[in-house]
């Protein structure tokens, strides 16, 4: 474990400040790792929060991320990070096979790591991470099985924009497991093109006309889905539950055709582990165990402040 900085310490050098930089009198430096893609808006939330905590607590934050998306490339972006000896690391562990390894030798080097938002805490234990910040998703998605089964849903159809990311999928067994029935086939792996979820959407509502509801995992795949109902005239007479907020989310809840989604409060995934990495490094404090930042249901009722902020810090 590295040995914690003075509070005292000197700044030698000042630096151009880039849209998500602030300038610090200790010069920590954190970098935060995403796997998600460029296209992806949902992760302007977790910058929201990334550059407010760096503003906060007089930080350098950088968010990194592959374009693409693709995990082999986010590998190699945590071993760059590590070799730029941050004072910390932030990072989704959306694959652990592939992502372990890089994640590892940074702990090993002394840089100390936070898991958010992908992995569990007990991937985050094996590691070597300090702990993990984010939504238990199997537990997630049977409190939302759970209140579906409560409505009458006896039937669904998980539709899975993620599906090589296996801890995301967690959601539709835990709803599945909620909802007392087995996954089987009911989850579909719709792909990222919006025209491909519609399409795959409307065909799979075409070949089973009695499935009782949807369950979307996020803005990508609600989108698209909101687009099929609309088109084949189930909007509001299928039950509609989805993970996370976005625009399309908020309004289709707003408009009652959106029964529910649950927000794994993407801003304190980020936010968060900023300010525990800074304490931690200043006063050598640090919680003693995991944080969960989801799930919690967004509903028509409590709609208000939720959709004032979505996007931003919702």
């Amino acid at each position: 474990m590295k040995k914690f900085k003075l509070l005292t310490a000197a700044i030698f050098s000042m630096a151009i400040a880039a849209p998500l930089v602030s300038m610090s009198a200790v010069a920590e430096r954190y970098v935060l790792i995403s796997h998600a893609p460029d296209s992806d808006s949902w992760w302007n939330t977790v910058k929201n929060g990334l550059a407010l905590a760096g503003k906060q607590m007089d930080v350098t934050v950088e968010y990194r991320n592959p374009p693409t998306g693709d995990l082999a490339d986010m590998a190699r972006i945590i071993q760059q990070a590590a070799a730029s000896k941050p004072d910390g690391i932030i990072t989704t562990l959306a694959d652990f096979d592939v992502l372990s390894g890089p994640i590892r030798n940074a702990v090993d080097q002394g840089i100390n790591v936070i898991i958010m938002n992908s992995g569990t805490p007990e991937q985050a234990r094996d590691v070597g991470a300090l702990m993990f910040v984010g939504q238990p998703e199997y537990d997630a998605g049977f409190a939302a099985g759970q209140r579906a089964e409560k409505d009458g849903v006896k039937s669904f159809v998980c539709v899975n924009h993620a599906i090589s990311n296996a801890v995301v999928s967690e959601r539709c067994r835990g709803f599945a497991d909620g909802l007392g029935v087995d996954l089987g086939n009911s989850m579909l792996d719709s792909g990222q093109d919006p025209s491909e979820i519609k399409n795959r959407v409307l065909a799979y509502l075409s070949a089973n006309p009695d499935v009782d509801a949807i369950l979307t995992l996020g803005p990508t795949a609600a989108g698209p889905t909101l687009l099929a109902l609309q088109e084949n005239g189930y909007a509001g007479d299928i039950y509609f539950g989805t993970f996370d907020l976005g625009e399309d989310i908020v309004k289709g809840i707003k408009s009652g055709v959106i029964n529910w989604a649950i927000d794994q409060q993407p801003f304190l995934q980020a936010y968060l582990p900023i300010v525990i990495l800074a304490n931690y490094d200043r006063f050598g404090v640090l919680p003693g165990n995991n944080i969960n930042s989801g799930p919690g249901f967004v509903t028509k009722e409590g709609l208000e402040l939720v959709e004032k902020h979505a996007g931003e810090y919702r």
